[in-house]
């Protein structure tokens, strides 16, 4: 990189940060989401300078920004919170996504004729749910801490899922693995990620507990959240799936055994400015990365996938959670309330997960630019529309005012990965 270069990169990221606070100003004064202001000006942005979108890379979007952004929603999920509907949030975050993949593609194939290996692909590329502007509404509202837990818990685990079935996915388009191949594969990344991960946040807290300074505490916890990716994914592994289970680790494990008082503040104080900045850049290059006319000339296979994603996981959350939940409570009241049904489906919105993928298919594969379009398609539907109307739904499905508060945590003007 030249100094020419690395200047222009400079000014590009204070330029976007500068932006991001304007947005911020403006979206609280007239009650909308962050997330979705911030998409709609990187759309702007997008139309003023087509072209825009070409300095976006996969690894920009999942090596740079996406491990700090799940590392510090991660490190401060409560357990205790999390515990009672962790059952339900693993369904979701691994058999949930899997059957949204296969829903969609078979609606997709059956629907516009796309080749069934190319529409599992967009299956794939869209399954995973990425609820950012949601979890800032329940901030905003006061909603059940166990729900917001439930919510954002999935959001992180089934981001390191919807890739792997990805890759899987990809390679199957090539002819370079059976469906039997693509299973193993499946069960070893995952669990091998998650015993990376957790070993990782282990060692970090065994490291921590011979430290009094917050400032390497503070340090170890960086390299925690991206060496814990770095080392799975040049293992083959998932970097997403390594990095939540080392930062669930270290936010419960290590604030019980490694760290400090004053530390464990300092590292949520930190990582809360972090993962402001990292929100405001990833969903401005979410609506760079989008071109809207592109958009429009595959307006048809756009809304089945979107018919298609909502189907899906209307399916999931409603027939088989739901479904699940009233034959576990056997005839008495239902241990998952029919409005959080409501929250948890309206909460299944995609952004830069999706978006990355699309960026790192291949050139020459087979239908890429309406694989593209489509996904773009789903991505900003579910920000621009669910998003902007998470609000309105949380506060129908569960009554204004007559939730519980939130047990107080790092709160931005959209935290959460």
């Amino acid at each position: 990189m030249t100094d020419d270069t690395a200047l222009t990169a400079i000014r590009v990221v204070i330029a976007l940060l500068a932006a991001a606070v304007v947005v911020a100003l403006v979206t609280r004064r007239i009650r909308a989401p962050y997330t979705v202001g911030l998409v709609v000006l990187g759309l702007g942005v997008g139309i003023i300078r087509p072209g825009a979108e070409l300095a976006i890379t996969p690894a920009l979007v999942l090596a740079v920004l996406l491990p700090g952004l799940i590392f510090e929603a991660a490190f401060r999920i409560d357990s205790a919170a999390l515990r009672p509907s962790f059952i339900g949030v693993l369904f979701l975050a691994v058999p949930g996504v899997l059957v949204v993949a296969v829903v969609v593609a078979v609606i997709l194939h059956a629907a516009t004729g796309l080749a069934l290996s190319s529409a599992f692909l967009v299956g794939a590329m869209v399954a995973a749910t990425d609820p950012a502007a949601v979890i800032a509404t329940f901030k905003h509202l006061g909603a059940p801490e166990r729900l917001a837990t439930a919510v954002e818990a999935e959001s992180l685990l089934n981001d390191g899922t919807g890739i792997v079935i990805f890759t899987i996915a990809l390679a199957a388009t090539s002819g370079s693995g059976s469906l039997a191949d693509g299973v193993v594969r499946f069960v070893l990344v995952v669990a091998g990620s998650a015993i990376l991960g957790g070993l990782a946040g282990w060692l970090a807290t065994q490291f921590l507990a011979l430290s009094n300074d917050p400032l390497v505490e503070l340090t170890m916890s960086l390299v925690l959240a991206y060496g814990a990716y770095l080392v799975a994914d040049a293992l083959g592994g998932s970097g997403i799936i390594a990095t939540t289970v080392a930062g669930v680790t270290l936010g419960g494990y290590g604030r019980r055994h490694g760290l400090s008082a004053r530390a464990a503040n300092s590292i949520d104080q930190v990582w809360e400015f972090i993962a402001f900045v990292l929100t405001a850049l990833i969903f401005m290059l979410v609506g760079l990365a989008i071109d809207l006319g592109m958009l429009l000339s595959d307006i048809v296979p756009i809304a089945w996938a979107i018919l298609a994603i909502l189907a899906a996981r209307a399916l999931v959350v409603y027939v088989l959670l739901g479904g699940a939940a009233r034959v576990l409570a056997r005839g008495e009241k239902s241990i998952i309330p029919d409005g959080w049904l409501h929250v948890l489906f309206w909460a299944g919105l995609r952004g830069a997960v999706s978006v990355a993928l699309v960026l790192s298919l291949p050139i020459d594969l087979t239908d890429r630019a309406l694989i593209a379009a489509i996904v773009y398609g789903v991505v900003l539907f579910t920000l621009l529309v669910q998003g902007s109307t998470a609000d309105l739904v949380i506060g129908k499905a569960l009554g204004r005012g007559a939730f519980e508060a939130v047990a107080e945590g790092p709160a931005g003007p959209e935290g959460g990965a």
